[in-house]
């Protein structure tokens, strides 16, 4: 449905990204991983349209993005790293302002922004101003902004940050009924337990490169690992981590 073709994106001369190529399809959800600085988020920003490649090109259903963002940009739902919201604006205006410039019928509103916001627990909160809630909440309030058109691909980048346990477990369950009702779905997170226990398949970035591009049973089976962070682990860290962190908790203790 969304396909990335040989994309690369170079800031000052350096590749950020460099020919990363993958498919989000239909009914699956992707994960993203890579560590801080390898270029998953650029390569979001790619995806939708936010920023354009140096090279190579996305496509949504075989058609460039380009070629009609906004129309792309119906069919797209994204919940970015960071809640940047109008603060002056409650949850419900934020919400409400979202679904017009979307043009949502206001029917259709009335009664799916009260509704949303409940199921995730901030039903309470929805006449408070953005400017008072906590990180969690207003992560809440973008994953409500991201589905409430119905979208066909949904992106989700680092999209459980701020998020209590309860609301964690609330959002792995969601993202697997969207895509049983046909949603392709990228999650981009650093959070490996979420993507192991969410994704069918996932995709590996190490410095801008794809370092694995396969199903999360099929990664464990060849690199002979019980899970996805031994499997993390192999792929893209230099070094041992417990020995990292020994080393460093020997620098605490020195005197």
């Amino acid at each position: 449905m969304l396909e990335a073709h040989h994309l690369v994106k170079r800031f000052y001369g350096t590749a950020v990204v460099d020919d990363v190529s993958f498919a989000l399809r239909a009914g699956e959800i992707t994960g993203y991983l890579g560590p801080n600085g390898s270029g998953k988020t650029t390569t979001v920003r790619m995806l939708t349209g936010l920023i354009d490649p140096t090279s190579g090109s996305v496509t949504f259903r075989g058609t460039p993005i380009g070629d009609n963002l906004v129309e792309f940009r119906r069919h797209l739902g994204y919940v970015p790293e960071e809640p940047h919201l109008y603060p002056f604006l409650s949850g419900r205006e934020y919400l409400e302002l979202v679904g017009r410039l979307r043009e949502l019928p206001e029917r259709l509103l009335r009664d799916k922004i009260p509704a949303m916001l409940g199921s995730l627990g901030i039903g309470d909160a929805a006449e408070q101003s953005i400017s008072a809630y906590s990180k969690g909440m207003k992560q809440k309030v973008l994953i409500c902004a991201a589905l409430l058109h119905d979208p066909d691909v949904v992106i989700f980048d680092e999209p459980e940050s701020g998020l209590d346990v309860a609301t964690a477990l609330v959002l792995r369950h969601l993202v697997r009924a969207l895509a049983a009702r046909g949603k392709a779905i990228l999650y981009s997170s650093h959070i490996l337990e979420s993507v192991e226990k969410v994704c069918e398949k996932v995709i590996v970035l190490h410095r801008g490169r794809v370092a694995a591009d396969a199903s999360v049973q099929h990664l464990r089976t060849v690199m002979a690992r019980g899970s996805l962070e031994e499997v993390f682990s192999e792929l893209v860290l230099n070094e041992d981590p417990e020995r990292t962190a020994a080393d460093l908790a020997a620098l605490v203790s020195a005197r």
